[in-house]
């Protein structure tokens, strides 16, 4: 009697786990490691002018991303892609430098970027653009590994919202901490 008993369990628990077990690999891949928040350098820009711009990473701890110039040529890059509308031109975009971690998986050193990580973007506005706001869109992509495996590249789409301002109007500067580390984020010379 115990044995039939036994065995129903079993056939049970097989069955449970072959009806799970699609939904818990995809759940490992679905998991979002990277979560992107954005932040301006200031309230506002004026036409002809430049405004610094934010992407701020956080990666879930036990993963680590690849630098913006990965170590190894097949290694996929961390990038950060703005889509800025008529006005907007991407001027520049900063990122950080990784830092040198071993793996298991790997006989070389590789640079990766663990725990947070800000990108800086300089933007620069048309001197003929018309005040207004306008919704910058782009996306973050990566690829996730851990100690034993990478996770399938991904994507997290970023929206930054910018104002443009008449000239003469007044801004305020914004989140100061966040540029202060985006030394290379100065404008260069030259203006649309």
């Amino acid at each position: 009697m115990k044995s039939a008993y036994s065995n129903s369990l079993r056939i049970l628990c097989a069955a449970l786990l072959a009806t799970l077990a699609p939904g818990m690999a995809s759940s490992q891949s679905s998991l979002q490691v990277v979560e992107v928040k954005t932040a301006l350098g200031a309230s506002g820009v004026h036409p002809g002018a430049t405004i610094k711009v934010a992407a701020l990473a956080r990666i879930t701890p036990g993963y680590h991303i690849n630098d913006h110039q990965p170590t190894l040529d097949y290694l996929i890059p961390t990038e950060w892609k703005l889509e800025p509308p008529g006005p907007i031109r991407v001027e520049k975009i900063v990122y950080p430098k990784g830092e040198l971690k071993k793996f298991a998986f790997s006989d070389t050193q590789l640079s990766v970027y663990e725990g947070s990580l800000t990108v800086g973007a300089l933007l620069r506005v048309a001197r003929t653009a018309r005040p207004g706001a306008y919704a910058l869109k782009g996306k973050f992509s990566y690829q996730a590994c851990n100690e034993h495996a990478c996770l399938p590249p991904k994507s997290v789409p970023v929206t930054l919202n910018v104002t443009i301002v008449a000239r003469g109007t007044p801004l305020k500067r914004l989140n100061a901490d966040v540029f202060s580390s985006l030394g290379e984020l100065e404008p260069s010379r030259k203006a649309l």
